[in-house]
């Protein structure tokens, strides 16, 4: 299943992009927002730029604006996104009540930057304004003489002033000559659409994993096991990891490595946004099914090769590179596309890339014996060191490996 999401430049006095506003879009062709929910859509654009598109793809590092509806406010979707990279966009319909003020100063206490969107100077925002950072002004719709009266009011308080729908040149200097320090609009850029493909996942282990998370004492292998099976659990980590925001410094080599560097609560937050979105198997199609299953066997195929070989300190990276050997499949994308987005190790990017190395001949071996293509299977049993009479039983106990795995999912309570 394909998603969408689109993002328009904001830019400073100097006419450089400060930040980006990300917005929910249907379809590629969509050119306004048309979601019927405005809940779902807030959901959809948080968690799309965190665990499938990658928001340091879609923002470059700069902040992202993201609209906020009451109910996104309520249920503090917000704190499980770094505080440097989103500016909460408060909807000019939320009604600023003691409990929306609460909220917002909580927000402001973790470091959030909020922004007023369509202001329209009221004595009930009072309280609200002085908690805001940025106010935005729609210059389409306010007159001329209320644009220049907000700022005259409020300049005082170090708010900084946002012009959007800027239209024309004639609207920019106007703005920038009135005091305003950023300007959006269909002069500079009108929004971009970006396209991903969902990886499809399975909804009832986000709360096997939550659980386990929520756990006193937590138990990291546990969560490897559970996360093992499933390419696009994996794939999601990845990408909620690999963002900017938390300073990755060495590449990803195995899923244990990758839990323990987020921690405890940065895996809840990332489980939080997957229950949020509920993420739910949309694309059901046998072909998405078989690769699935295809990958998991792969990647057990390949760690138990490595252990079979008394090479465990290569079982972790086996497992990682089989269960991505089928990623651009899955997603319709190019690998290399795919391998640049991902901090993983380089030695599972040049094995995923066909290599002459242990790992890339073990892939090769796997993929030979997939095939019965004996003469492959032969070279590269060779080239591993590997009697190839390993092979059927070490298949056998992948394949019941992942048909066990996908069973004690279904089998899970609802």
């Amino acid at each position: 299943m394909d998603k969408y999401i689109a993002r328009q430049p904001i830019f400073n006095s100097q006419e450089n992009v400060y930040a980006y506003e990300l917005l929910f879009r249907s379809s590629a062709d969509a050119t306004a927002y048309t979601a019927t929910d405005p809940d779902a859509a807030t959901f959809s654009v948080l968690s799309d730029a965190f665990l499938l598109f990658g928001i340091d793809k879609l923002t470059g590092g700069k902040p992202a604006f993201i609209n906020f509806t009451r109910k996104g406010l309520q249920q503090m979707l917000t704190t499980y996104s770094p505080e440097q990279s989103v500016v909460i966009e408060i909807l000019e319909d939320i009604e600023p009540d003691r409990e929306i003020l609460d909220i917002c100063r909580q927000l402001k206490q973790r470091g959030y930057v909020i922004a007023l969107d369509d202001f329209v100077f009221a004595d009930q925002y009072r309280e609200l304004i002085e908690l805001a950072d940025i106010i935005k002004i729609d210059f389409l719709t306010t007159p001329v003489q209320e644009r220049q009266m907000i700022i005259r009011r409020l300049n005082h308080s170090g708010i900084k002033f946002l012009a959007e729908k800027v239209e024309t040149r004639i609207d920019f200097e106007q703005a920038v000559a009135s005091g305003y320090s950023y300007f959006q609009g269909y002069f500079f850029s009108k929004p971009e659409t970006f396209t991903a493909k969902k990886l499809v996942s399975l909804d009832t282990q986000y709360f096997q994993l939550l659980h386990e998370v929520r756990k006193t004492d937590i138990d990291f292998a546990r969560l490897e096991e559970l996360i093992k099976g499933d390419v696009s659990l994996f794939y999601k980590l990845l990408k909620y990891i690999n963002s900017v925001y938390f300073g990755l410094k060495r590449p990803i080599s195995s899923i244990r490595q990758a839990l323990v560097l987020l921690g405890q609560h940065q895996i809840e937050c990332w489980l939080t946004l997957l229950i949020l979105r509920d993420i739910v198997a949309e694309d059901k199609s046998d072909r998405t099914n078989e690769l699935m299953n295809t990958s998991n066997i792969r990647a057990k195929f390949g760690e138990l090769l490595a252990q079979k070989m008394n090479r465990p300190e290569l079982a972790a990276q086996a497992f990682m590179t089989g269960m991505f050997s089928l990623l651009d499949c899955l997603l319709n994308r190019s690998l290399t596309s795919i391998l640049q987005e991902l901090s993983i190790h380089n030695d599972i990017k040049q094995a995923l890339q066909g290599a002459d190395t242990h790992l890339g001949n073990m892939l090769a071996l796997i993929i030979a014996y997939e095939q019965d293509n004996w003469q492959a299977v032969s070279h590269y049993a060779q080239s591993c060191s590997v009697p190839a009479k390993w092979l059927p039983a070490l298949y056998l106990e992948a394949l019941e490996w992942s048909v066990r795995y996908c069973r004690q999912i279904d089998e899970q309570p609802e």
